[in-house]
Formats: structure tokens, C-alpha cells, sequence
């Protein structure tokens, strides 16, 4: 079986919820149109895109963008139990450092992070 096969329906939608997340990427430097998808342990999913600004380090991923709407929303004591990076460019997107970073202070231990690579879903 490949990777798409044994990737659980749930994580099939949360990856579906990044792709339209990554519709609203304002990315008018890169053109690289990133959306994430967070499942909380409350039940509840939140979305973010990327943000770019001209002064590239001031640019915001699409997983720092939906892990502040989370907290906005819910406050600081969500939990992620699950996580999903989408981009429009077909290129693999896995977390890069910086959100690897900020993620770890909100998710489980045992969460999932799923993202579309040209081999499968990873």
C-alpha cells in the first residue's frame, strides 16, 4: 500500500483544510502558497496561510499563522493533537524550523504532522 492509502480519512481532511487554507496565501514574492490545518485536542480545527512581507524575515508560515489564530481563538491552553502543511506548488512543505519551534510548546507528544511530498504523503 502507499502512503495516500493508509492515510486515515481524519488526516485526509485536515490535509484538505490546509490546500484551502493556502488559497488565501498572500505570497506575492515566492509565489509558494502554503496553507496549514491544526486539529485541537477540543475538537475544533484551525487554519492559517502565509504571509509575506518584503522584508522576508518578517514573514509569517502558514503553521505559526493557524497555531496564533488557535490561541487567539481558544486561549493558551489548546493542545494540537494533529497537523497538516499543504502548498499549492506541489513541492513537498514539511514544518520548517522556526514552527517545529513554536508547535512543540502546544503539541502533544504522540501528534501527527502530514504533508503531501511527490513520492506520498509523508
Amino acid at each position: 500500500m502507499d502512503s495516500e492509502t493508509l492515510l486515515a480519512a481524519p488526516l485526509a481532511a485536515l490535509l484538505e483544510e490546509a490546500s484551502k487554507a493556502a488559497e488565501n496565501s498572500y505570497s506575492p514574492y515566492s509565489r509558494f502558497r502554503v496553507g496549514a490545518a491544526l486539529r485541537l485536542t477540543n475538537g475544533e480545527t484551525v487554519t492559517g496561510t502565509n504571509v509575506e512581507n518584503t522584508s522576508f524575515g518578517l514573514t509569517i508560515c502558514a503553521e505559526r499563522s493557524a497555531l496564533v489564530s488557535a490561541v487567539s481563538r481558544f486561549g493558551p491552553a489548546i493542545r494540537i493533537e494533529a497537523v497538516a502543511v499543504s502548498n499549492l506548488n506541489g513541492s513537498a512543505s514539511p514544518p520548517c524550523g522556526a514552527c517545529r519551534q513554536v508547535l512543540a510548546e502546544f503539541i502533544l507528544p504522540e501528534a501527527t504532522v502530514v504533508f503531501p511530498a511527490p513520492d506520498g504523503v509523508r
